[in-house]
């Protein structure tokens, strides 16, 4: 497994090594015994989510779920392609509002791992996209907010206006949101 840092601490990309041959490929996506030897801890996933987007620029996010049912997600692509995006929204993290995106794509099979304390969104770059991710705890709809897509200055690098549900449409944005996160700077 090829496991990179980004911008963001704590935030990871992960690379999962694929064996192929003729038929294909078959790839380990989870191992906890490889990335604790690589010194990485991640914590316990209790659900698995899989969303399917039909149109190119569909656009889901940016989503968090607040304490005490806040969310890690490891994300990846099925099928397709997509940009998937990190914002940090700890109150008093040096890099508060700060984003990271990475192309995630059934071909690269990366992953991206976002802890709680992020905003998470994507968009897709390719029709019929498919996003599985694990969880680290279970939805919880009282706990369920979200921040605009557009007010946090993350370069999209949409071809088209982008197709939005409701409720990501009517999000409020980044300045006129209080955060329910805390940084806690490790000793």
């Amino acid at each position: 497994m090829q496991i990179e840092t980004t911008t963001l601490p704590g935030v990871l990309l992960l690379t999962p090594k694929r064996h192929g041959d003729a038929r294909g490929f078959f790839s380990e996506s989870w191992n906890r015994g490889v990335l604790e030897a690589a010194g990485v801890h991640l914590p316990e996933f209790v659900q698995d989510n899989h969303s399917f987007s039909t149109a190119v620029n569909t656009l889901r996010g940016l989503h968090f779920q607040s304490p005490p049912h806040a969310q890690g997600k490891l994300v990846r692509c099925g099928r397709g392609a997509l940009f998937d995006v990190a914002v940090d929204i700890r109150k008093g993290s040096p890099t508060y509002g700060q984003g990271f995106g990475a192309e995630l794509s059934f071909e690269n099979g990366r992953q991206l791992w976002i802890p709680a304390g992020f905003l998470h969104g994507f968009v897709t770059r390719a029709p019929d996209t498919e996003i599985c991710y694990k969880c680290t705890d279970y939805y919880a709809p009282e706990c369920d907010g979200g921040v605009a897509w557009d007010s946090v200055g993350i370069d999209w690098q949409l071809t088209a206006e982008p197709v939005l549900s409701g409720k990501d449409a009517a999000a409020p944005a980044l300045a006129d949101f209080d955060s329910p996160f805390v940084y806690e700077a490790k000793a």
